[in-house]
Formats: C-alpha cells, sequence, structure tokens
C-alpha cells in the first residue's frame, strides 16, 4: 500500500513542477527529496 502511495506522491510532485506551481512558491527541492527517496522506497518496500 506504502508502495502505491509513494507513486501517487511521486506523480503529483511532477505535475506541481512542470506547471510551475513549485518554482512559484519556492518548492523545487521537493523534486531532489523524490529523487533521493526513489531507490530506497523501490528496493525496500516492494
Amino acid at each position: 500500500m506504502a508502495f502505491y502511495a509513494f507513486y501517487v506522491i511521486a506523480i503529483i510532485i511532477l505535475i506541481l513542477h512542470f506547471t510551475g506551481w513549485l518554482k512559484r512558491n519556492n518548492l523545487e527541492w521537493l523534486i531532489l527529496l523524490l529523487a533521493v527517496a526513489v531507490f530506497p522506497i523501490v528496493i525496500f518496500v516492494r
């Protein structure tokens, strides 16, 4: 279940990134956090 929740959050972050919402609100660091979190989530949750 957590695996699918992570993917939903990742998709939402990517949509916000490409629409420019993250940059306007100074939240671009979420993209870096997402990139760092992908590998452990995929390896350990799956």
